[in-house]
């Protein structure tokens, strides 16, 4: 079986070795967001991921990991975005995938600075339910997040065609599961379907790692 290869960079620029860097950024990102957002859900009193989002982890005195989370994850996001629009130059999809996906770093480092309401009895001590109205802060975060989430849908699809166009059939349906992966849980949530925080995280770390681990094979071709 021969091997599926990403594209070769065209232009020297992604050569460079700050180019590398730069795609470093974007292949930690998404697993340090995932193990420091799991490892608070595992080890924080009263949460609970069937029930509560993991931008929950924000709230409360022990809030401060997860913001710092959003804000750096964020920031590593924006500037993996410009080493994939070094290394993508002359490709299908090598314009708007890395726009896309600096859209979602700064989707998500908003995300961080608008933290949603407490809710549904976390943290310790929180009613349970939804309160009964919603701060700005709030608005801001759903709106910050929705951005993040479409912008990163978009840029799964925009790696499907990119690799579809290339001929590695195996990384553009991969791209299109995790847009799709993203896309069925942030609906599911929305809808308020059972589990509907479990759908979201899975599908939102799912699409997240397929970006990073797109930024770590650019990183190891050149």
């Amino acid at each position: 079986m021969t091997a599926i290869q990403i594209p070769a960079a065209t232009t020297t620029p992604a050569t460079s070795a700050t180019t590398r860097a730069l795609l470093t950024c974007a292949a930690v990102a998404a697993p340090l967001w995932a193990t420091v957002s799991l490892a608070q859900a595992a080890t924080r009193e009263g949460f609970d991921l069937i029930r509560h989002p993991l931008s929950a982890l924000s709230n409360g005195s022990l809030g401060w990991p997860q913001i710092a989370n959003f804000l750096v994850a964020g920031l590593l996001t924006v500037a993996g975005a410009t080493g994939l629009r070094r290394a993508m130059r002359g490709t299908p999809g090598g314009t708007w995938t890395p726009r896309l996906v600096l859209v979602n770093g700064i989707g998500m480092m908003a995300a961080g600075v608008f933290v949603m309401d407490a809710a549904d009895g976390f943290p310790v001590g929180t009613p349970d339910g939804m309160p009964e109205a919603l701060t700005w802060h709030s608005y801001g975060h759903m709106a910050a997040g929705s951005v993040a989430f479409i912008a990163l849908i978009a840029a799964c699809y925009v790696l499907g065609r990119h690799f579809s166009r290339s001929g590695n059939r195996g990384l553009a349906v991969a791209s299109r599961v995790a847009g799709t992966a993203l896309l069925i849980g942030d609906g599911w949530s929305m809808t308020g379907g059972a589990a509907g925080s479990l759908t979201l995280a899975v599908g939102a770390i799912t699409a997240m790692l397929w970006v990073s681990w797109v930024a770590a094979r650019y990183r190891r071709g050149l």
